[in-house]
């Protein structure tokens, strides 16, 4: 199932860099920016949450909050977030129960090689818990100002 906008967003409780868990209902009541990345501490990846870390403030000003999902261990989930001094939390997922949920789980290709992963992808999701926009095979530059633009529009 892919997810589109006015679905109701699925249900998460998965730990975060410290060990937290994090759910979608701690989130009610706000908007909330689900980033899904591939790997932490990679180029692209790197890029991506500094860039939403950048922007954090102007998230909050707006009444999101900003998660970040990737498939990677706690321990290096805590390490990405230490090294760059990310504002982020950071959710892991090695089950990929939140990843194939949301839609960022999937067929990917490289160098002629086909393999599952993590597809780059970006949800908001309203206040009242419902989609309110998807993003698919995310570009990472701009992509956090892009997304800023839109939660600031509900």
């Amino acid at each position: 199932m892919t997810l589109k906008a006015g679905d109701p967003a699925p249900d998460f409780a998965l730990p975060d860099q410290h060990g937290n868990t994090v759910r979608l209902s701690d989130l009610r009541g706000r908007k909330a920016i689900v980033y899904f990345y591939p790997r932490a501490d990679t180029p692209g990846c790197t890029k991506e949450a500094i860039d939403f870390t950048r922007l954090a403030g102007a998230f909050t000003e707006a009444g999101t909050a900003i998660l970040g999902v990737s498939a990677d261990s706690l321990k290096a989930q805590e390490s990405f977030r230490d090294k760059h001094k990310l504002a982020v939390p950071l959710i892991s997922d090695q089950q990929h129960q939140m990843l194939e949920a949301y839609g960022a789980w999937g067929e990917k290709s490289m160098y002629g090689r086909r393999f599952l992963g993590i597809i780059r992808t970006t949800v908001l999701i309203d206040a009242s818990g419902r989609i309110a926009r998807v993003w698919r095979n995310v570009r990472v530059d701009g992509h956090a100002a892009e997304v800023l633009g839109v939660a600031q529009t509900l």
